[in-house]
């Protein structure tokens, strides 16, 4: 055994000191700990000359708590509380009472399904620590993958080997517009692409989300249109600030738009749009760990309720 973990004392004579410093009495200590007195006695004597200074002064009437045995039971008794709980603080991790989950996201998921995803758990869950990041499709498949995050929300390409996944939403995308553009007032309900060859458009790098990137440039090939793509940003959020400063139009699905600045405006689309599909992801394991399965219960719950 290492050296550091070697101590000239039991556990069972921290457990009788600290008996004895509550009683102040031997013979009342005693009968709580349900053993004969010679041999608590015998213990607090061992531990004594373990550690050395004197802990206990006998007295006429019973005992007093040196200096040194003052510290000792100051120090004592946050390890024995410690130690009482483990039972308890294990039961709770198994039952999926307490834990920590890292969990990645993508804008979208914020914007939609997130949000109450996280004030329902925390109300059910409270012990349990949810560390969260925003992360690109690309990035969080590879941290799944890795093992460096339990779960996220993200868009699928493909099959993805490995991961099982819950879809969550599943919308068409419509365009959001500046305030200022003469389309965010066109009187008709629903715009095409085709009315937008003009207008420049905010995406996002291909290598974060390929999938809907494609689905993107083959909607406006549908439509007959050449996109002009005035800006490629992430995070989201970043590329919405640009349609706030009216720099462009970008992709957004009317989950999303329930709550707009008035600087831009949401317009449905007609005919080729781009799809959106959002899916919570998680490794394919016999059973996930309990934190992470009450996690997926409660997302769960929501799949396919985004509102809020």
């Amino acid at each position: 055994m290492p050296r550091e973990y070697q101590y000239p004392f039991e556990l069972r004579h921290l457990v009788y000191f600290r008996e004895v410093a509550r009683q102040l009495h031997f013979r009342k200590a005693a009968g709580s700990l349900a053993i004969a007195q010679p041999a608590l006695s015998r213990a607090i004597a061992q531990l004594e000359r373990a550690v050395g200074p004197r802990l206990l002064n006998r007295t006429r009437r019973g005992v007093e708590l040196t200096p040194a045995g003052r510290l000792l039971l100051e120090r004592i008794e946050p390890l024995l509380r410690g130690l009482a709980a483990i039972p308890r603080d294990l039961a709770a991790l198994a039952g999926g009472q307490v834990g920590h989950v890292r969990v990645a996201f993508t804008g979208l998921a914020m914007a939609t399904v997130l949000p109450r995803i996280l004030r329902e758990f925390h109300q059910s869950h409270p012990g349990i620590r949810l560390e969260l990041t925003e992360s690109p499709t690309s990035m969080q498949l590879a941290a799944l993958q890795a093992g460096d995050i339990a779960c996220g929300f993200f868009h699928p390409d493909a099959p993805t080997p490995g991961l099982r996944t819950r879809l969550l939403l599943r919308e068409r995308n419509g365009v959001l517009l500046p305030a200022s553009h003469a389309l965010a007032r066109d009187p008709r309900e629903q715009l095409r692409l085709r009315d937008l060859a003009a207008t420049p458009f905010v995406l996002f790098p291909r290598t974060h989300n390929p999938g809907f990137y494609d689905r993107i440039l083959a909607a406006f090939s549908s439509a007959g249109v050449t996109p002009r793509i005035a800006e490629e940003i992430w995070p989201r959020a970043n590329g919405i600030g640009l349609v706030r400063a009216g720099l462009g139009a970008t992709f957004m699905t009317p989950s999303e738009a329930q709550h707009l600045p008035p600087e831009v405006a949401f317009r449905a689309l007609a005919g080729p749009a781009p799809e959106s599909r959002l899916v919570l992801g998680w490794r394919q394991t016999p059973a996930p760990e309990p934190a992470l399965a009450a996690f997926l219960a409660a997302a769960g719950a929501r799949a396919g309720d985004p509102s809020e």
